[in-house]
C-alpha cells in the first residue's frame, strides 16, 4: 500500500463517492473511514464521503436513560469536542442523508461509487435505511464497487432476498470477514468475491504513527479498551495487571466508568486511540480494531471474545495466525507468555496491502487486470 507522500500508481482521472457506516462515538468506526478515503485518494483526484447521519449510542442514550442523562451529557461533550476530525479531516458531502428518500432526491455525483466497511451491510443497525446501503438509489449504468464492506456474522435469508439484485449490480466486491465470503456466494449466488483487510490495516503503520501526538509518559503499562459493561473484565484487567507488575490505563468512553479500574482516560481525541495502543506493553480488548492496531503496531493483544460467535476478532486473528491471544475464560493468564511472532504479522499485513492494492488496481487502473 502507498505511504503518504510518494506517488500513487493510479490514474487520477475520477471522483469516487463513498458510503460508509459511520459511528462517530466509536473510535475505529472513525478511523475506518478516515483510512477509506486516504487510500483512495491514491487513486482518484477526489474522494467524497457521504454525510449519512444517524444516532450514535451517545445520543440514544441521552433519550432513552433520563437518569442517566449527566453522565452522558458530559460524555457527549467530550465526544463531540475530541472527535472533530470528523469534521476537519474527512471530506464530507454538503448534503446530509438521513432517509432513502435523501438518496433517491439528492444522488451524489461521481465517476464511481463505494461502499466500505465497518458494518455496512449489517442490517442490525438502522434497518430503516435498507436499500441505500446497497446502493440502490444509482442508476444500473453507475459504477459502483465495495471495499472490505461487512454484514456482521449473518443477514436473514429475507433480507438478502431483497437486496440480491443491488448485490448483482457491483462490478466489484470484497469483504472483510470470512464469513462475509459465505454469506455472498451462499445467500447471494454473487461468486468473484474476495476478502480483504479492514482500511485501517490497508494503511501502514508509519502513516498512522505521522497523524498520532507524542505520548509524554514512557512508562509501561497495559491499556484496556472495552465497549461491554462486563464487570468480569475489569476484574480480570485488575488481576492481569497484579500478574504482570504493570499499572492500566482505562481508554474510556463512558463517565460513568472513569472509577472502575486504573488511570482513566476519558474520550481522548481520535488520534491518541493509536497512541495509547501504540506505546502500550498488553492490551486487553474486546474491540476488533483495538485489536487490529496492536497487531499492526507490533503490540501485543490480549482479546476478549464476549460471546459465542467472536466474529470479526477471531476472523483476524485467524488471518495472522494468533488465535492464541484470545483468552479462555478469565482465569487464563498464560496469554502473556503466548507471545505474538510479529515477524509473521507484519510479512501477512504486507502481504494483505499488495491485495489491496491490487484489487483497486483492477477498478482504477485501465488493463491492470484482476486481483
Amino acid at each position: 500500500m502507498q505511504c503518504e507522500g510518494r506517488p500513487a500508481t493510479g490514474v487520477k482521472s475520477m471522483k469516487v463517492s463513498v458510503l460508509p457506516w459511520l459511528d462517530i462515538a466509536n473510535y475505529g468506526s472513525v478511523l475506518q473511514v478516515f483510512a477509506v478515503q486516504k487510500v483512495l485518494e491514491q487513486y482518484a483526484d477526489s474522494v467524497e464521503i457521504i454525510n449519512f447521519k444517524q444516532n450514535s449510542r451517545l445520543t440514544d442514550n441521552l433519550s432513552k436513560n433520563p437518569m442517566k442523562l449527566a453522565n452522558n451529557l458530559l460524555s457527549y461533550v467530550f465526544l463531540k469536542r475530541n472527535f472533530r476530525m470528523v469534521e476537519t479531516q474527512l471530506n464530507f458531502t454538503q448534503k446530509v442523508y438521513t432517509s432513502e428518500k435523501d438518496f433517491t432526491d439528492h444522488v451524489p455525483i461521481a465517476d464511481i461509487y463505494c461502499t466500505s466497511s465497518d458494518q455496512i451491510w449489517n442490517m442490525k443497525n438502522r434497518p430503516s435505511v435498507f436499500g441505500a446501503r446497497f446502493l440502490s438509489f444509482l442508476p444500473e449504468d453507475k459504477r459502483r464497487f465495495a471495499f472490505a464492506s461487512s454484514f456482521g456474522d449473518r443477514i436473514h435469508k429475507d433480507l438478502a432476498a431483497r437486496s440480491k439484485e443491488w448485490i448483482h449490480r457491483f462490478e466489484h466486491i470484497s469483504v472483510r470477514e470470512d464469513v462475509g465470503i459465505r454469506i455472498i456466494e451462499e445467500k447471494y449466488d454473487y461468486h468473484g468475491a474476495i476478502q480483504l483487510v479492514d482500511p485501517t490495516l490497508a494503511l501502514p503503520p508509519d502513516v498512522w504513527r505521522s497523524y498520532a501526538p507524542e505520548l509524554k509518559n514512557s512508562r509501561e503499562y497495559i491499556l484496556i479498551y472495552d465497549i461491554m459493561d462486563d464487570k468480569a473484565f475489569f476484574r480480570y484487567a485488575e488481576a492481569l495487571s497484579i500478574k504482570t507488575g504493570l499499572p492500566l490505563v482505562h481508554l474510556c468512553h463512558r463517565f460513568a466508568r472513569i472509577f472502575y479500574c486504573g488511570r482513566s482516560v476519558f474520550i481522548p481525541p481520535v488520534f491518541d486511540f493509536i497512541t495509547l495502543i501504540d506505546n502500550a506493553k498488553y492490551v486487553l480488548t474486546g474491540s476488533f480494531h483495538a485489536t487490529a492496531f496492536a497487531m499492526s503496531l507490533n503490540t501485543e493483544p490480549v482479546c476478549v471474545y464476549h460471546s459465542r460467535n467472536p466474529g470479526r476478532i477471531a476472523s483476524f486473528l485467524r488471518l495472522t495466525g494468533a488465535e492464541y491471544r484470545a483468552i479462555k475464560d478469565y482465569d487464563d493468564f498464560d496469554v502473556i507468555n503466548r507471545r505474538v511472532d510479529f515477524a509473521y504479522v507484519n510479512s501477512v499485513l504486507e502481504r494483505e496491502r499488495g491485495r489491496v492494492d491490487d484489487f483497486l488496481s483492477s477498478i482504477f487502473i485501465p488493463g491492470s487486470g484482476s486481483q
